[in-house]
């Protein structure tokens, strides 16, 4: 598993040679420095810990800072861990940029969505609402009966209402790098991966 961590930038479009237009999100990936090696041996499974986004020491905390100086690595405002790194020749210290993937690879892409606030039934799972006729004046994105009969008499866990949408963890898997611009770190990876401008991701090779 070969992973990197990168900034969304945006989206764009990129033309092929044969017109085709593609839709494509740019992102900022890396360069990443191996800030921690984990070996099951040691710490009962095999990870590289990425820093990503310099950080003034001033902004880091003291528990932090003794991570860097074990790492003798400068901080770092992002973390991330990539489980099953094919970490044989890497070492604390060294630097991933994006020449670690090629055009053509799969990729799967970890981010955090947008948040959309406290919604409606509506907008967080597409009801339909309620009847516009009939003397309903103010049903219209009502959720509707939630209740059950005499039995067992209470609302069912895990109905679906009104609530907090967005924030969560989602990964995208079977996206392509379309195209790679190592002189500015940039991926260029087909359609839209989770998360808001300037949020972070991770990018990770996924097995064919």
């Amino acid at each position: 598993m070969l992973g990197i961590i990168g900034k969304k930038l945006g989206m764009s479009q990129v033309f092929e040679l044969n017109g085709d237009l593609i839709p494509v999100t740019i992102v900022e990936a890396g360069p990443c420095q191996v800030v921690q090696v984990k070996t099951p041996e040691k710490d009962g499974y095999s990870a590289v810990q990425l820093g990503f986004g310099k950080k003034p020491e001033k902004r880091a905390s003291k528990p932090e800072l003794g991570h860097f100086k074990a790492a003798n690595t400068e901080p770092y405002r992002h973390l991330s861990e990539i489980r099953d790194f094919e970490s044989d020749h890497l070492k604390v210290g060294e630097s991933i940029t994006v020449n670690l993937f090629k055009v053509g690879d799969k990729v799967k892409v970890s981010g955090t969505t947008i948040g959309k606030g406290f919604q409606g039934v509506v907008k967080r799972y597409n009801f339909k609402g309620g009847p516009k006729t009939h003397g309903q004046s103010d049903r219209h994105r009502a959720p509707g009966s939630i209740g059950a009969s005499a039995y067992p008499s209470h609302v069912i866990k895990g109905m679906k209402m009104p609530g907090r949408m967005g924030g969560n963890n989602k990964t995208l898997r079977g996206l392509s790098i379309i195209k790679i611009d190592p002189d500015n770190n940039l991926l260029y990876i087909k359609g839209a991966v989770p998360g808001a401008k300037n949020g972070i991701v991770t990018i990770r090779r996924q097995e064919r």
